[in-house]
């Protein structure tokens, strides 16, 4: 079994079913960097992306080669790219086993969307609906086929499958397999006759969450020799992670619901009944909720997450039940009004927010009483081995929420990484929202001296109450009005000194012990009473506005985001898809910061590839003409830093070559002196980028052209020189794995022409 890690990063991908096949690649005869650049033109053709995430080019390049391999990216970083472009790159019908019928759709709508050939079997379909897919089966025209594990098993599925020409196996929400995951699901068990089902097909396995102990567990459960297991990172540095403990978890609510007024959210609660309860609640104060868990029928759950999904309504309040099968890229916040069970859960859930790349905030609401619930719904647990791991995962999470520490470093610690900055910037701590006790040491000695006081027999309630002078009848009765520390903090809150005692107990002063978790002064604590060692102490303020981890919104204009949104949403409804299935909030903002109105520009545009340019282009580039005319706006900025500047330096008789006899070059040649991209050359002649970047480092050699900004963003041109200044310009593939695969061979090749043409100049 082979191991990679790396960081995980950014990216950008379409296709028509009107057009012709994506190049189609032989995996075991093409070679490798051939499959990178056909991968590479069918991610930008099809989905807009200009190149690789960190990983997705190791993992597309292991399905090309059939080998088995187990991929965990966080949820954001593009784990569903992995397959599905090698999937319409390759031969046959790719094979996708998904846990819930939700997952399923949307991954089918987003694929159609962008003019693949997918479809989905699952048990909401009717007979005729599931005769229509096996037909396209049967006649070659699915690439990709979505379906359940416990329906892959069936003896009838399974002949009709084995002769369809599968070409690979990827299971989505690979961690379901493992009983050490946050979310066993036993029926897949069952994919671990995969390989006798489909000999010789390789199977891929891809999941957001998995520690070492889970990884292993899913190799070993789907019976997979020598499988390369590639980990990118853990962290999400475009999500805020904030922790309070909770005291008015409404009041907490609805602070933070102002700071995302028309934004999509999630809060979970550990209960139906709070779920229930909260949305009620929210509804009252003016918020528009609905609620969703296990305890609703099919057909109100299901309606509520079409609501949410096609942003009928921008706030759902539920249980774990609801998330997985959500393919929503614009949740901008995610709230935990109870304290999850596990860092893994805590990963997974507040992963749905920033799917798209922009800012997100998280926050999680944590008391002491969450614990307790917890353990009481693991007490039917029979496996001791089970209950133990359970309640391991419980203290980790909970010194999650009382630590004084990164957020960012603590979540990754806990999958066994680290971030390389101490500050992340992007928590409460990190961003000052936490601030320093003026003298820690008199704080913690008051409070510890109170617990000493009491007997060390009380619990941490207790031991604030007593410390802000309380007379209620159970302290009156034990005499704790009349110790010296009783009211010694009266000007404290009652949250506040709770907090202190949390992190306290979190640095190993304090402990609790006994059933009823009576808190105990450690020898540490001894010390610290003694003066000998200082506590970090930390008093929490409330956050007023969410700190933007970046501007994302530098040059956006947001009454034109706001007027492409209604337009984002006609279009769904015209087309019965979720608003984001259309475009992307990252793609809105895109539109309404460089305002294009020419169609050539849109393809340089975030998330727009060749089939949404055609299709939804006339209508976006009306949209944003009528509304900068309207409004006085100026139109068409700064499209040199994201799109290809028509070239106009020199009359076009001057750029055309005299000498070119070759037809075909002459094409190419004619539709790079209209100002068209790479992509769009490739698109229109239906070639691969790299055939594409050849004709015109020729075109750009002809014309001695050393401007390119036409083709190559300035970003990615300054990277490729900064590795020339490194490595010369010699060979690609040096410049290539210095740039770690994350910039396309066709446009290093680019650059390096325009920097040889430069230097050729200076001599």
């Amino acid at each position: 079994m082979k191991k990679s890690t790396a960081s995980a990063r950014s990216s950008k991908t379409p296709r028509d079913q009107n057009s012709r096949e994506p190049a189609v690649v032989a995996p075991t005869l093409e070679d490798a960097d051939i499959v990178a650049e056909r991968l590479q033109s069918n991610l930008s053709q099809f989905w807009g992306y200009p190149g690789f995430r960190a990983l997705q080019r190791e993992s597309m390049s292991l399905v090309m080669s059939d080998r088995d391999s187990l991929v965990v990216l966080p949820t954001g970083g593009g784990k569903s790219l992995c397959y599905q472009v090698p999937a319409i790159t390759r031969n046959g019908l790719a094979l996708v086993i998904s846990p819930l019928i939700s997952l399923m759709k949307d991954q089918v709508d987003s694929l159609q969307s962008v003019g693949i050939s997918a479809a989905c079997i699952n048990s909401t379909q009717s007979t005729r609906d599931k005769m229509e897919v096996a037909d396209k089966i049967r006649r070659k025209e699915l690439k990709l086929l979505y379906i359940a594990p416990e329906r892959l098993v069936q003896t009838k599925t399974v002949e009709f499958l084995q002769g369809a020409g599968v070409s690979f196996v990827a299971i989505d929400e690979a961690h379901c397999i493992s009983q050490w995951g946050h979310d066993f699901r036993p029926e897949y068990r069952q994919l671990r006759n995969l390989k006798s089902i489909f000999p010789g097909v390789s199977v891929h396995g891809y999941t957001a969450t998995a520690t070492e102990q889970v990884r292993a567990d899913i190799i070993e459960q789907l019976g997979l020799t020598n499988a390369e297991i590639l980990v990118g990172s853990f962290d999400r540095p475009n999500l805020q992670y904030r922790v309070e403990r909770r005291s008015d978890a409404i009041g907490q609510i609805q602070r933070i619901l102002n700071r995302h007024k028309g934004e999509s959210g999630v809060i979970y609660c550990i209960s139906r009944k709070n779920v229930d309860a909260t949305s009620e609640a929210l509804n009252r104060l003016g918020h528009k909720t609905l609620p969703y868990h296990a305890g609703m029928s099919d057909e109100s759950r299901s309606k509520n997450q079409e609501a949410f999904i096609d942003e009928d309504v921008n706030i759902i309040v539920a249980t774990v039940a609801f998330g997985m099968g959500i393919d929503k890229s614009n949740v901008r916040f995610v709230i935990h009004a109870e304290m999850p069970r596990s860092l893994e859960n805590y990963q997974q859930e507040s992963g749905r927010a920033g799917r798209d790349g922009l800012e997100a905030e998280c926050v999680l609401l944590y008391a002491a009483n969450d614990v307790d619930t917890w353990e009481f719904l693991m007490q039917d647990t029979e496996d001791p081995a089970v209950l133990k791991a359970g309640r391991d995962a419980l203290q980790a999470i909970k010194q999650y929420c009382v630590s004084t520490r990164c957020r960012h470093n603590q979540l990754v610690e806990h999958f066994g990484q680290s971030l390389e900055a101490d500050n992340c910037g992007a928590c409460d701590f990190c961003l000052k929202e936490m601030e320093a006790v003026s003298d820690p040491l008199i704080t913690g000695q008051k409070i510890l001296s109170c617990v000493v006081r009491q007997g060390e027999r009380f619990g941490a309630a207790y031991t604030a109450q007593v410390l802000r002078g309380s007379r209620a009848k159970r302290i009156v009765e034990n005499g704790h009005d009349k110790i010296s520390t009783w009211g010694l903090m009266k000007d404290e809150s009652e949250p506040q000194l709770r907090n202190w005692i949390d992190q306290l107990t979190s640095q190993g002063f304090l402990r609790q012990a006994g059933e009823f978790n009576c808190l105990e002064v450690t020898p540490n604590g001894r010390q610290l009473l003694k003066g000998l060692i200082t506590p970090t102490l930390l008093r929490a303020r409330v956050a007023d506005s969410a700190t933007a981890v970046e501007d994302q919104w530098a040059g956006v204009n947001r009454d034109l985001f706001e007027e492409l949104r209604g337009m984002r949403g006609r279009l769904a409804i015209q087309k019965h898809v979720p608003p984001y299935i259309i475009f992307g909030d990252a793609t809105l903002r895109d539109l309404a910061r460089h305002r294009p109105t020419k169609l050539a520009s849109l393809i340089a545009i975030h998330g727009i590839g060749a089939r949404k340019q055609q299709e939804f282009g006339p209508v976006v580039l009306f949209t944003i003409k009528q509304w900068c005319e309207a409004n006085g706006v100026e139109s068409d900025v700064d499209l040199d830093t994201v799109a290809r500047p028509r070239i106009s330096e020199r009359p076009t008789s001057e750029r055309r070559a005299s000498s070119v006899s070759d037809s075909k070059a002459s094409e190419y040649f004619d539709l790079f002196e209209q100002g068209l991209s790479m992509e769009d050359v490739a698109h229109q002649l239906d070639r691969s980028l790299d055939t594409v970047s050849k004709y015109l480092g020729s075109y750009m050699e002809t014309h001695r052209l050393t401007e390119i900004g036409t083709w190559i963003v300035p970003s990615v041109q300054d990277r490729v020189d900064e590795a020339i200044g490194q490595l010369g310009s010699e060979r690609l593939k040096p410049l290539f794995d210095y740039l770690k695969s994350e910039v396309a061979y066709a446009h290093i090749r680019i650059v390096v022409i325009a920097w040889n043409l430069r230097q050729s100049e200076d001599s």
